[in-house]
């Protein structure tokens, strides 16, 4: 085990336990900064230290002696009834951690930006890294959260303040779905033979979560200064995204078509559903906006430097429905 301490933000999110286990798993030394203890940490071997990316103060502490930082704290949320909440965690809590960085010493940050970040295309037009991160053409509030805090992080690597890495993760799927994803949700649905309709519009880019927490790992080990990575998967129609699921849960695929205009019409009634019964929306408008959008990205450059090589969407969902059937199993 290297003596070098790696800290990981986020680490009770879908990518950040991923990562944990990469790292754990590759004989680094972790420290994982979380608000409050969980039962998904048993069994790892990392050092836990309790704190917010809010609290500089508390950030302060918990960066000292750490060689490399990966920022994943953050809110991913479709729904559009916490905007001050997001804007604080995903941008405060990331110039936080950036100062801390800086007052530490931390060899290397890397951030865990977004594909939302990017300004789509048109025509499908392949999207490639960018360097500039504007807002304005920008829609939902996860969006132009993710932008900003990326611009910021790029502003302070040109500026010579910190040595950091951006990476720029797709739909994440997989196993270690402990705090329910909105595609964790419909996967659990299905296994319950409980998803009647299939979606006949839309398309997004899928890629597994420890495919993620692997180029991320690379990135801090290889990639360059300062530089953006896309790491995607394979982008799939929603419509065979659900057929790859329903052959992953041995059950037939649903043959009702929800068209684009009747999606449009329910969802707001949706949302509000979804949050008085708390639970994982499916979709909402921004949801349903975001898979008309561009989503055909390439990974060319994380091939290349990081050796990023994602699997298939068929076999990171048979993985998750191995693993959901599983852990909510052992509940």
């Amino acid at each position: 085990m290297s003596g070098k301490i790696s800290l990981v933000t986020g680490a009770t999110g879908h990518i950040g336990y991923a990562l944990l286990k990469e790292l754990v798993d590759s004989g680094e030394k972790v420290r994982i900064l979380i608000r409050k203890d969980s039962k998904q940490f048993d069994g790892i071997d990392c050092e836990k230290v309790y704190g917010d990316v809010t609290d500089l103060d508390q950030l302060r502490a918990a960066f000292e002696g750490v060689d490399v930082v990966y920022h994943l704290a953050g809110i991913i949320d479709i729904n559009a009834d916490q905007e001050d909440m997001i804007w604080n965690v995903n941008v405060g809590g990331t110039k936080n951690v950036v100062q801390a960085c800086e007052e530490k010493g931390v060899r290397r940050l890397v951030y865990a930006s977004s594909v939302d970040a990017f300004v789509p295309l048109p025509d499908n037009q392949e999207m490639k890294e960018v360097d500039s991160f504007p807002i304005d053409e920008l829609e939902g509030t996860y969006a132009k959260t993710k932008a900003t805090a990326t611009q910021y992080v790029l502003d302070e690597v040109k500026a010579g303040r910190i040595d950091a890495v951006v990476t720029h993760p797709g739909a994440c799927i997989g196993p270690y779905d402990f705090k329910v994803s909105n595609v964790g949700e419909m996967v659990r649905m299905f296994i319950n033979g409980m998803f009647p309709v299939t979606l006949s519009f839309g398309a997004y880019n899928f890629v597994d979560i420890r495919d993620v927490a692997h180029g991320m790992y690379m990135a801090a080990k290889q990639g360059g200064k300062g530089e953006c990575y896309i790491l995607c998967g394979e982008q799939i129609s929603v419509d065979g995204f659900i057929k790859a699921t329903a052959k992953a849960c041995g059950k037939k695929a649903p043959k009702i078509p929800l068209s684009y205009g009747v999606a449009k019409a329910v969802a707001p009634g949706a949302e509000v559903f979804y949050k008085l019964a708390k639970k994982t929306p499916l979709f909402t408008r921004y949801s349903i906006r975001k898979l008309m959008s561009n989503c055909n990205f390439s990974i060319e450059k994380a091939r290349r430097e990081l050796d990023y090589n994602p699997m298939s969407v068929e076999q990171s969902v048979k993985d998750m429905v191995e693993w959901i059937k599983e852990y909510e199993g052992k509940k």
